[in-house]
């Protein structure tokens, strides 16, 4: 495989040397229009021609606010040829959250692509030039379509500097307000190096991308990824026609968050029960066709190599799916660390723990079990924030997670907990969340969970049931809930063990800011709406509690 020394240099090399494969794939009322590596090269240069034309100097921040689509990693490479750094930004935000980003930032000019409802949007967009993309409805006084047929493509390969800062990516986090992580084109040049090497795939492969190209593991492992390796990237239409799109594209390698593969498993219990399941994947021979038609039809029968990351995954979960012949590897990084981390990998993989640190990478914990992190690809910090920054690093250089992790005999890394996730209870107990939710989540009724207790003598446990769950009534539900925390409470302090369950009266999203875009529960959100009511569900006699 070919080593390259920057992003433009490995998407020149496919476009000279297989200028007619397909590069992106963009479903558009269920046909997909598709861009050859030449063709996206020449859209790419005239708009990274026109963004020079409108006044943006070397070093402009430009944002990009939009779903993942065709035109997010065109205008993304258009940025980087005009030398300029990208903002991506998350396409859930509000009007209020993307104006701050684009002020904070201080972005110059914005391309908006495809969004589920831009009108509601637009307000936060102060006077700035906006590169709307016709084909997704989006219209306005500069058009992609428009700019394209008035510019000439840029002659000649654009250089790219290793130390010259590529991207501010502001970060989703689950506590606080966003912050800026900055980022070089060195950084992603050694990440995706080192993970071209590790990650063992067919040439020029196949790619699905679907969860935000805003998060820094969509936007190495899809479209940097994408561009080293020379692949092939499919959109999804619509949540609508994920599965059909998916299945269609049959991708050589996938990446979703726990959630995901819960509603992967979700969905296939719903057209046949696990008893059902279990007696026909062992039945001789007619099983392996059974688990293959299951593969094909979740689109994950060619896939080489499964991901998981940004939450834990449950163990539980990562072994119903081997029995199917799907393997799942969990991985772990973040933002501030380029993702380059600790990864399991084909071949080295061990369910419950985060795999051992990638080729370049130094590992170890703080006194206080916090997992510290070295590479060549640490952040050069967030941006206008100095002292936030200091604070991120011990005074020899190592990245502070955040994370309370420990490591096994042959060097697996298991994390434990959050340092800032630990409360306290009356008790004066602390308790780390993290590993007794991942337990809870064994169980198929609950779909998210967040075990709370602050200022109460036991922990509770917060539940949103999931769609396997709601059809049960009532008692059946109240039973499941009761069995998993009998079964569980046993094998935990006298301190951790659960009083009860609370069942939430409606459903955590993204919409009403109670999931981050990457769909980890905003434990600080969930608890400031809930806080003031523990001490009462904890005073009622009921093992399970309705919200």
């Amino acid at each position: 495989m070919e080593r390259f020394n920057t992003p433009l240099e490995a998407f020149a090399h496919w476009v000279n040397t297989t200028p007619q494969k397909t590069f992106l794939r963009q479903p558009i009322n269920r046909v997909f229009k598709e861009y050859t590596y030449e063709q996206a090269d020449q859209e790419i240069r005239k708009i990274a021609s026109a963004l020079e034309r409108m006044g943006l100097q070397q070093g402009s921040h430009v944002a990009l606010l939009s779903k993942n689509c065709a035109h997010w990693i065109m205008a993304d490479l258009a940025i980087m040829m005009a030398g300029c750094i990208s903002i991506p930004i998350y396409p859930t935000l509000g009007a209020d959250s993307i104006n701050e980003i684009l002020i904070h930032s201080g972005s110059k000019a914005i391309f908006v692509g495809k969004l589920d409802d831009y009108s509601q949007q637009k307000s936060g967009i102060p006077d700035i030039p906006i590169i709307g993309v016709e084909m997704y409805g989006v219209n306005e006084q500069h058009g992609w379509d428009q700019l394209i047929n008035s510019h000439e493509a840029l002659e000649g390969l654009t250089a790219q500097n290793p130390e010259e800062l590529m991207t501010i990516m502001y970060t989703s986090g689950t506590t606080g307000n966003p912050k800026g992580v900055m980022h070089t084109v060195g950084s992603f040049n050694t990440l995706i190096n080192t993970a071209v090497e590790a990650i063992k795939m067919p040439s020029q492969p196949r790619y699905f991308s679907y969860l935000p190209m805003t998060h820094i593991a969509e936007r190495a492992g899809i479209e940097l990824s994408a561009i080293y390796r020379g692949a092939e990237v499919s959109f999804p239409e619509s949540l609508d026609t994920f599965g059909e799109d998916l299945a269609s594209v049959q991708p050589e390698t996938f990446f979703g968050v726990p959630r995901i593969w819960q509603k992967f498993q979700e969905k296939l219990l719903e057209k046949m029960p696990q008893k059902k399941l279990d007696r026909l994947t062992g039945l001789p021979i007619l099983g392996n066709i059974i688990k293959k038609k299951i593969r094909q039809k979740l689109g994950l029968n060619a896939s080489v190599a499964n991901f998981s990351g940004a939450a834990p995954i449950a163990k539980s979960l990562q072994e119903w799916y081997r029995k199917l012949g799907i393997e799942i590897n969990q991985a772990y990084g973040m933002t501030e660390d380029c993702i380059l981390s600790h990864f399991n990998l084909p071949g080295a993989n061990k369910f419950g723990t985060v795999g051992r640190p990638l080729p370049g990478v130094t590992s170890k914990l703080s006194e206080e079990g916090e997992i510290l992190i070295k590479n060549d690809c640490l952040m050069k910090g967030y941006y206008k924030e100095p002292e936030k920054t200091a604070e991120m690093f011990t005074e020899d250089g190592f990245l502070k997670t955040g994370d309370i992790g420990e490591f096994d005999h042959d060097g697996f890394l298991s994390i434990t907990g959050r340092v800032k996730d630990q409360f306290k209870t009356d008790k004066g107990k602390y308790i780390s969340p993290a590993p007794i939710e991942l337990e809870l989540l064994k169980n198929g009724d609950i779909d998210q969970v967040c075990v709370v207790g602050t200022g109460i003598p036991q922990p509770i446990a917060l539940i949103v049931v999931s769609e396997l769950g709601k059809p049960k009534s009532k008692a059946e539900l109240e039973a499941s809930l009761q069995n998993t925390i009998n079964e569980l409470n046993p094998k935990l302090e006298k301190f951790e063990k659960i009083a009860k369950a609370i069942i939430m009266k409606e459903d955590w999203s993204v919409d009403n800011g109670l999931l981050t875009p990457t769909l980890k529960v905003k434990r600080n959100r969930v608890e400031a709406i809930h806080m003031e009511m523990y001490a009462q569900w904890f005073e009622l006699s009921d093992k399970v509690v309705y919200e």
